[in-house]
């Protein structure tokens, strides 16, 4: 709950008595969100003409630095399936957050309204930022 608090999540109406096993137990249908090395990423970008790298850290973290020519919705702004609606259903999709917990959740979220052909860079900005073949920029503050 703490760490959902912390993204901005903090209206938790329940949770799973039993976790993941209960689920399973229970029937209930499962899916896999694939994880990936930022230097798969690089890798993949010069390649892929559908590659979309989508940013879900908050507006202030992606300005101060971020993958060149990123989508950014942070990630309580995923909560409205108004804001995915330009995920293209052709697009690769690789989302990061600063450190990899947001974006597993946004990855969840993102399959929740249909969208599968995503990839978990795992590390985040941390490790994304170091990572040679990956161009990154930052805002200009006026």
């Amino acid at each position: 709950m703490i760490r959902l608090a912390r993204v901005g999540f903090d209206k938790m109406k329940g949770y799973l008595e039993g976790s993941y096993e209960a689920w399973l137990t229970a029937g209930e249908p499962i899916d896999m969100i694939i994880d990936v090395e930022p230097d798969e990423l690089a890798m993949d970008i010069p390649f892929d003409k559908n590659l979309v790298v989508l940013d879900v850290r908050r507006e202030t973290e992606f300005a101060d630095g971020h993958v060149k020519d990123a989508l950014n919705i942070p990630l309580q702004d995923l909560t409205d399936p108004g804001n995915m609606a330009n995920l293209e259903e052709n697009y690769n999709i690789y989302v990061h957050c600063g450190g990899g917990y947001r974006s597993v959740i946004a990855a969840s979220m993102l399959k929740r309204q249909g969208i599968h052909n995503l990839r978990n860079v795992t590390g985040g900005w941390g490790k994304i930022k170091d990572q040679k073949g990956i161009e990154t920029v930052k805002e200009k503050v006026y």
